[in-house]
């Protein structure tokens, strides 16, 4: 979602507003090309308050998501007063925070497998915007990408926090790795997810780039790429509400081999998120 204290703000009492409409499935295809182009495939309905920032796989297939419902009180105490999209990898979950408008780190935590949690702090580097908006992790578990909000030209890299042996164990500050420079600026990015080890599907609120691809040349080692963007498919945008929808996040689970898109309608209706689901195209 939008970064700012008071869109956050706005956005928490908006949830509390009755009803919302579902959105009907519409049909889009993709690029074909590894793991394949995308065929529209079915819905579901979320509420927004636990599921309007994004979404994730557990590697029994079932689903979890992530809302401003979703932040524990202690990290809401201590400032982190929004949550991104998050990822699960080897049963590994992370998640991105963000603080206020003053905030001077970004902070991503990782809860593993059996329930102990971590929390790492990235200090902002000259130039880093605090916007935190989503946490994806490379399918061998070492690399985590992270995106800033506006338009920008690259996504951010870092080891990822605790999974990556370059990390503390218990825990602190994370720095930096060679970052993934974009061959086109993308604008308002809510959120990516691997589906290979050289390619990323993201969303962003950015109408002429609903869904787009990055391809990178090799699979990240911490050493700065350049990543090819192409876009995908837009999402579908149909609610008994008028004014701007809200696309959020993404999720590619690889056992299902489905993608899924989540969006948020107006007004009113954004009490309920809808989560649009994908197969690769054959043939």
């Amino acid at each position: 979602m939008t970064a700012t204290a008071g869109a956050l703000s706005r956005r928490a009492a908006a949830l509390l507003l009755a009803t919302a409409a579902l959105a009907a499935v519409g049909t889009s295809t993709a690029h074909a090309d590894s793991p394949g182009g995308w065929t529209a495939a079915g819905s579901s309905t979320l509420s927004t308050l636990t599921a309007g920032e994004g979404i994730a796989t557990r590697a029994d297939g079932s689903v979890l998501t992530r809302g401003l419902g979703s932040i524990p009180l202690r990290l809401r105490v201590a400032g982190w007063n929004h949550i991104g999209d998050p990822d699960i990898v080897g049963g590994y979950t992370y998640d991105a925070y963000q603080g206020g408008d003053d905030a001077t780190s970004k902070m991503f935590e990782v809860t593993t497998p059996d329930g102990h949690a971590y929390d790492y702090t990235h200090p902002l580097d000259p130039g880093e915007l605090l916007n935190n908006s989503f946490a994806t992790v490379s399918p061998d578990g070492q690399w985590l990408v992270e995106g800033e909000w506006n338009t920008v030209n690259r996504l951010q890299v870092f080891p990822a926090p605790l999974t990556n042996p370059a990390t503390p164990a218990t825990g602190g500050t994370l720095p930096q790795a060679g970052q993934i420079t974009l061959s086109t600026p993308v604008t308002d990015v809510q959120g990516c997810d691997f589906v290979s080890t050289t390619r990323l599907v993201c969303v962003s609120d950015d109408d002429a780039k609903d869904v787009f691809q990055v391809d990178l040349p090799h699979a990240l080692d911490g050493t700065p790429v350049t990543g090819q963007v192409s876009t995908l498919f837009q999402v579908p945008k149909k609610s008994i509400c008028s004014g701007s929808f809200e696309t959020e996040g993404v999720d590619y689970d690889p056992g299902a081999k489905v993608l899924r898109v989540e969006i948020i309608s107006p007004s009113v209706c954004a009490v309920t998120t809808t989560s649009y689901s994908y197969r690769p195209t054959t043939g």
